[in-house]
């Protein structure tokens, strides 16, 4: 054992939701230490979820269909670097799923939208519908892994 273990901080639900998962999302959207905006910003996006459903149920979803299955890891075995193919552990896959959500959203053009809320909004609504740039990610990564299923009896 190189560390030692490190103890998980247990994260207090959401005021709106009492969810885990919506507060653990509002924590990662949030910059600078700034958490009203980050909760402003996210409620303001399930608020336009409304229309198409239940907002909740939605968010779930789209955080399901974007955590993925199967990643690499790098092993250097004798010399050579290979790509592992490894299943992804729950926490890891929320955490994953989280990450890339906020990446499409901010990286979607600001033409179309007029505030952070409505680019969430619309990332959630494709990604519970299994399209959008998160999906996109997910499928390269799941690509990646297919590719070096021939490697995957490194695994240790």
């Amino acid at each position: 054992m190189r560390h030692k273990k490190v103890q998980k901080r247990v994260i207090e639900e959401d005021k709106v939701y009492q969810s885990k998962l919506v507060a653990k999302f509002i924590n990662r959207m949030m910059k600078d230490g700034k958490k009203a905006v980050a909760e402003k910003s996210f409620y303001q996006g399930l608020e336009i979820l409304k229309k198409d459903g239940e907002p909740l149920a939605i968010f779930e979803t789209a955080i399901n269909n974007v955590g993925p299955k199967l990643e690499v890891k790098s092993r250097r075995v004798g010399g050579a670097n290979y790509q592992v193919p490894q299943e992804v552990r729950g926490d890891r896959r929320i955490t994953l799923a989280i990450r890339w959500l906020l990446e499409a959203a901010r990286a979607r053009s600001n033409r179309d939208f007029h505030h952070f809320s409505e680019k969430l909004a619309a990332e959630f609504l494709e990604a519970s519908k299994g399209e959008g740039a998160a999906i996109k990610k997910r499928d390269t990564i799941h690509r990646m892994a297919e590719a070096n299923k021939a490697f995957s009896h490194f695994r240790f």
